[in-house]
């Protein structure tokens, strides 16, 4: 590592961030505690370098990066994470720049590796992503299951329980606009083919299945989920005022 360089760690526990504080030395590390922290130290960088975990209270890695790379498309992140989920995956393939370096590691792998993808991304200028990472990336840009923008909307919705009518009314759509998406979101997720394989097609609730297959590609999680529980509650209660 270049020792003249400063690199901002950013990770809400402690513990991981103290770890990678110590290995990074002697570089100039300046440590955050949270994705707002690091957006402001940020600011101050002409090139910012940063190793951000994804998950953090406040604005998560996917977040701090996308709003980074707005103005510095030069910046280089490496997301250090216990999450291979796709809809991380998903939502940083959609916002990295062209010019720019980034790495994906996950949490439980060795040193070794560690190592190699912070020299990979801050010193040798190469992209790099975790084996581990890499099924899940080609997943989601394969055509016949990677879930677009407007699908992912009807999943969040189901995995928050609203009805057709409901999802039509949120998104200014017609209940046969809703319809539509929700048999795609089924065919890419296979939920829809699993109930036709059975005699009694009553024995599967597609969507319910929907949101369990999805939670098992990581499409959705506990943690961004909570997120969305505000944006509804702010959407009702925008509703109920205007009733």
């Amino acid at each position: 590592m270049n020792a003249s360089h400063s690199l901002i760690v950013a990770d809400d526990n402690h513990r991981d961030r103290g770890f990678l504080i110590e290995l990074l030395a002697p570089c100039r590390v300046i440590p955050a505690e949270n994705g707002m922290e690091a957006l402001s130290l940020c600011t101050e960088l002409d090139e910012p370098w940063v190793i951000t975990d994804i998950q953090m209270p406040k604005i998560n890695g996917i977040e701090l990066a996308r709003r980074v790379w707005e103005t510095k498309p030069g910046a280089r992140f490496l997301f250090w994470s216990q999450y291979d989920d796709e809809m991380y995956v998903r939502a940083l393939a959609k916002i990295v720049p062209a010019e720019t370096v980034y790495g994906y590691i996950l949490k439980n792998n060795s040193l070794e590796l560690l190592e190699k993808a912070v020299n990979a991304v801050f010193e040798e200028c190469q992209c790099w992503i975790d084996p581990h990472v890499r099924p899940v990336q080609a997943r989601a840009h394969k055509h016949a299951t990677s879930i677009s923008d407007i699908e992912f909307e009807v999943l969040i919705d189901l995995a928050l329980g609203l009805t057709d009518n409901a999802i039509a009314e949120r998104h200014y759509l017609s209940r046969r606009g809703v319809q539509n998406r929700l048999q795609s979101l089924y065919m890419k997720l296979g939920a829809n083919a699993e109930a036709y394989t059975l005699c009694d097609s009553e024995l599967i609730n597609v969507r319910m299945r929907a949101v369990a297959l999805a939670l098992q590609r990581g499409l959705i999680n506990q943690f961004e989920l909570q997120k969305e529980e505000e944006k509804l509650a702010a959407w009702i209660k925008f509703q109920n005022s205007h009733a």
